[in-house]
């Protein structure tokens, strides 16, 4: 798989890179504060921590023009793609370790089933604020080449990612929330498949090397 760059002109199918805030206290509370586990991944959806610094209620403000957020991380290692997930809104993920986004265009999912040749990789360097557009498939970042592990601060809605509401099955698309504000699409060889998310990645189980 080529490995391309957040700033090159193909991301902007994906998403953008967000210039404007200063994100280096969080950056700096990210690393000093949080977890990164040598050979699993760690994701916590709200970070009382991180959420008491300004930029918190500047991102509440401004980036999502007034709307309840939340920001937490997802820190630790990781080389494969295994699922791919979207919310009903813009993801903004900002990066303190380099790292890899594995993402797809949601358009090209077809009943919740999607060929993994669609995935494109981008990595993100350091100190980069990404966001990702409502329409883009993505999952847990990935280890960017000679790289050990990611750090990286996650800012969505309040109560994405948390427990999933009851709801009876009258679409396809309801069978694939796994989540509060989380629709995932799982690859069969991954995890999340043996705990019963709905398997509808075809094709191979990306890994970066």
């Amino acid at each position: 798989m080529k490995l391309k760059s957040v700033f090159d002109p193909e991301f902007s199918a994906y998403g953008k890179v967000v210039n404007g805030y200063d994100f280096a206290p969080l950056l700096q509370a990210l690393k000093e504060t949080t977890e990164k586990p040598a050979d699993s991944v760690v994701y916590v959806p709200s970070d009382a921590a991180l959420e008491a610094l300004p930029i918190f209620e500047e991102l509440s403000d401004a980036f999502y023009g007034g709307m309840p957020i939340q920001l937490g991380y997802c820190n630790g290692s990781n080389v494969k793609l295994n699922c791919l997930e979207y919310h009903r809104d813009t993801e903004l993920d900002i990066i303190a370790d380099q790292t890899v986004f594995l993402v797809a265009p949601l358009q090209k999912v077809k009943g919740g089933v999607l060929d993994t040749s669609a995935v494109q990789a981008f990595a993100a360097p350091a100190g980069t604020a990404v966001q990702l557009y409502e329409t883009t498939l993505h999952y847990t970042p990935c280890n960017a080449p000679g790289k050990n592990g990611f750090r990286v601060a996650v800012v969505l809605p309040r109560g994405t990612n948390t427990q999933k509401p009851s709801i009876p099955i009258k679409n396809d698309e309801d069978k694939l929330l796994w989540a509060r504000n989380k629709w995932l699409i799982a690859h069969p060889d991954s995890p999340a498949a043996k705990r019963g998310a709905f398997v509808g990645l075809t094709g191979e189980n990306l890994t970066l090397a």
